[in-house]
């Protein structure tokens, strides 16, 4: 089930999630079924994009590991864009770039793109289509596919960025401490000496 379904089958809201949230480094498998559920989820999934100001949002930004995302590099309704099962292909160029990342609130890094790539994907309705951008659009699809394969900007974050970055980092990972505390541990048990 994709709609507001947790992985552990519980229903909560559907959010973006936050680094360094396991889910966020998983391989997505492809989609499977092109249903209600995944045009409910893309409906959704625009709204909390346009909600917290992105370009695009991939599926397992809101725990949805599956190879979907949406975009919109204008913001003009008219220029909302799903891709489902997406591959790109004929690369050429290459540019470096400022990107942010709704995962990552308030970190910006330099990333180096290729300037020009085809998409071949699927729509909402399974139909495959085709499309060759440049510049900023082609970024986004490159950063959504990164998503899609468990990459991170954290992941291109060459040593000065991760300094530059280290505080909002460390206020991330104990965020996430926070909310999802691990199993606390059993005592060891002591061995007495006889």
């Amino acid at each position: 089930m994709i709609g507001d379904q947790s992985p552990s089958g519980m229903s909560e809201p559907l959010q973006i999630i936050f680094w360094p949230d396991p889910r966020l480094k998983k391989i997505s498998p492809p989609v499977k079924a092109f249903d209600q559920e995944l045009r409910d989820l893309s409906a959704r999934m625009f709204d909390i994009m346009r909600e917290n100001k992105g370009v695009g949002l991939a599926a397992p930004q809101v725990g949805r590991n599956i190879r979907f995302f949406v975009m919109n590099a204008t913001g003009m309704p008219a220029d909302d864009r799903v891709y489902v099962n997406p591959l790109v292909s004929d690369a050429d160029g290459e540019e470096e770039d400022e990107e942010g990342c709704l995962s990552l609130p308030d970190i910006r890094i330099q990333v180096l793109r290729n300037k020009t790539m085809r998409i071949t994907a699927f729509d909402l309705d399974g139909k495959q289509f085709e499309q060759v951008e440049s510049g900023f659009p082609a970024r986004v699809w490159q950063h959504e596919i990164d998503h899609l394969n468990g990459i991170m900007l954290t992941d291109r974050m060459g040593p000065v960025a991760r300094m530059a970055n280290r505080r909002k980092l460390k206020e991330l990972d104990e965020q996430y401490e926070k909310e999802h505390p691990k199993e606390p541990k059993s005592p060891s048990k002591r061995r007495t000496r006889k």
